[in-house]
């Protein structure tokens, strides 16, 4: 702490000013020992040139010799603003987490960084499978590359209202793509991961009443069939949201009032599944879409009574 006796000497109001003015008349701050600070320049001297006419060599354009390829090189967890649509069509604003790469052949020393964010800059960012597509090819176009990989994740948000008393409120779902372009050929896989509500079979079945319930959560990850062009066929998320929903006990809700709870409570009780009951379901509606080509369903129950979760999963292939 300071002491009275420190502050002694210290210049106060005019005092303070008439001795600064007399001690510096550089108007520059000064060090402890009166001397301008050494950040000013001296009389006569010149600022360095930050501009150049001289070319700037590309470092990272020259060549390898090591003799080994790079499958992956790039940019991660970039964050932008983004657009995509919700189940009823209605565009929805987001933020798109993005990772972003390119094969780099063993000739080469390494892949040009910037490029990537410019082509997020440039790009509207409607999220979509042909968005993704159309970013894929300017990414092999721009980083001057065979092989190119655009795997981006976002959160859809969309209006919800309660069964009984139609409050409503906001959702999300965590959606995503993963696209890669190797040449011409393109593979895109979907994913989206809904939150549910399950109920147990068992417990409704050996209680009189009462059963116990969580929250669970459907992870969907498939690829759609390529149409005449190559290309994949679109499947509107909405469509996967759907599927994994009418597979559970019952939908999750924003708003929910008493009348509304009585409802969901009722509604679970009246369609309890297992994690495997909630995978079969997804399975089977996915199968009996004809834009499906392959999947993978998890199912996961955050367990009530446990302390730790139950799972089951699946994959097929047309």
């Amino acid at each position: 702490m300071f002491k009275e006796s420190d502050l002694a000497d210290v210049p106060v109001g005019a005092d303070a000013q008439a001795t600064l003015s007399s001690s510096n008349t550089s108007g520059y701050p000064t060090r402890g020992n009166g001397q301008d600070d050494p950040r000013r320049l001296s009389e006569g001297s010149q600022k360095p040139q930050k501009a150049t006419s001289k070319p700037l060599e590309d470092v990272q354009g020259r060549g390898d010799t090591r003799g080994i390829a790079l499958e992956r090189a790039g940019v991660t967890d970039v964050r932008y603003p983004a657009t995509a649509l919700d189940p009823d069509g209605i565009v929805r604003s987001t933020i798109v987490n993005l990772e972003m790469s390119v094969a780099v052949p063993a000739e080469s020393k390494g892949t040009h960084m910037s490029r990537f964010i410019e082509i997020v800059q440039a790009d509207e960012r409607a999220l979509s499978p042909e968005s993704v597509v159309s970013m894929l090819r300017t990414m092999q176009e721009r980083l001057e590359a065979q092989e190119a990989r655009l795997a981006l994740e976002f959160p859809l948000f969309m209006e919800r209202e309660a069964p009984v008393t139609k409050s409503k409120g906001m959702i999300d779902v965590g959606c995503g793509f993963v696209g890669t372009i190797d040449g011409d050929v393109i593979d895109l896989v979907q994913k989206v991961v809904v939150t549910v509500t399950s109920l147990c079979p068992c417990s409704k079945e050996i209680s009189e009443y009462g059963a116990h319930n969580q929250r669970g959560a459907l992870t969907i990850e498939l690829r759609t069939r390529t149409d005449e062009n190559g290309l994949p066929v679109t499947l509107p998320m909405g469509d996967l949201i759907y599927a994994a929903e009418e597979s559970a006990s019952c939908r999750i809700y924003p708003v929910l009032k008493r009348p509304d709870e009585r409802w969901i409570t009722m509604e679970a009780y009246e369609n309890p599944v297992f994690v495997e009951d909630m995978v079969r379901g997804v399975a089977k509606r996915l199968q009996a879409d004809e834009r499906v080509q392959s999947f993978r369903v998890h199912a996961r129950n955050f367990e009530s009574i446990h302390g730790h979760d139950a799972f089951a999963e699946t994959s097929w292939s047309r």
